[in-house]
């Protein structure tokens, strides 16, 4: 009998990839195979190549990346095996924010956490009682990543601009979390709703209503949800290609070129012309935020005048 067929499916795979790795096929910070794409080349399930990945990453070959993948360790691995830890709800939600910065949250699953952990999936249930709360433990945790000022900003606006950052600060970091969080049904998250009543409170002494500073705090938690949301299908389209934003934009320039030229675009024609032009995500939210509160200044002022002239008194 071949031995061969004596290893299971994710030992082979594991070991072609260290192979890969030894002969220097795969370099450190080179991107291995995802899950996904491992299920296509092998033929196996999700779950096998998830856990010929997890092998790896044990072993300390592989580190997962936010926004990139997993990709080859820059150190030498550490032999022996990994002394046993406790299995607490704290580790579940770091093991899952993990997989989700490296893979996106498609490819989430409790099977796939507890092959990342070394568990048996039942004895995840007995922490968390099922992926909708897993999700809402991981919104509220990268949240929690993040620390409102010690000192509020002086005035409204700069306290706004602060808020933003931070979303924007932990989008960028999990490119997972605007698209899994709700607008009309929100999330129960304690760190998150700190956040809100730091934004509420940024209006204290404007006269705005505790109802126009929640749709304020609203309108700008929309914006910066909506440029992130735009981050985990960029990090997916990354992951899957192989190509930056900017190899991708370099390999469609002359067809971009030849179309708006064809059809005399005169604006996008100039556009192709200035290299100054960038669609960097980061740019956008900031032009993009400057633009709103420049918009919410008028609301504010407006309130204000409102309020201070009231009706006559004889």
């Amino acid at each position: 009998m071949d031995p061969d067929v004596l290893v299971p499916p994710y030992r082979r795979i594991a070991d072609e990839v260290r192979r890969r790795i030894a002969a220097g096929e795969l370099r450190p910070g080179d991107r291995v195979p995802s899950a996904r794409q491992l299920t296509r080349d092998w033929g196996v399930a999700i779950a096998t190549a998830t856990k010929a990945l997890a092998v790896l990453r044990e072993e300390g070959l592989t580190v997962p990346t936010p926004g990139v993948g997993t990709v080859v360790a820059a150190t030498k691995p550490v032999r022996g095996p990994a002394p046993a830890r406790e299995l607490t709800r704290e580790r579940i939600v770091r093991a899952a924010i993990a997989v989700a910065d490296a893979d996106g949250l498609a490819e989430l699953s409790m099977r796939r956490i507890a092959a990342e952990l070394g568990v048996a999936t039942m004895s995840l249930y007995r922490h968390v009682p099922g992926k909708d709360d897993l999700v809402l433990a991981m919104i509220d945790a990268a949240f929690g990543e993040q620390r409102l000022p010690a000192e509020r900003p002086e005035g409204w606006r700069a306290a706004l601009e602060a808020a933003a950052a931070l979303q924007w600060s932990a989008f960028r970091r999990h490119p997972w979390l605007a698209p899994s969080m709700s607008l009309t049904r929100p999330d129960i998250s304690p760190n998150a709703m700190r956040m809100t009543e730091w934004v509420l409170a940024a209006f204290d002494g404007t006269g705005l209503t505790v109802h126009d500073r929640m749709y304020v705090h609203i309108l700008l938690f929309t914006f910066v949800r909506g440029v992130g949301s735009a981050l985990e299908p960029e990090a997916e389209a990354i992951r899957e290609t192989g190509l930056t934003n900017q190899q991708w934009m370099a390999e469609r320039d002359e067809a971009f070129t030849a179309l708006v030229d064809t059809n005399r675009m005169a604006n996008l024609q100039q556009l192709t012309r200035d290299d100054d032009f960038d669609f960097d995500l980061d740019l956008l939210f900031r032009f993009g935020l400057d633009r709103l509160l420049d918009g919410l200044e008028t609301f504010v002022s407006s309130r204000a005048r409102s309020r201070n002239s009231g009706p006559s008194r004889r």
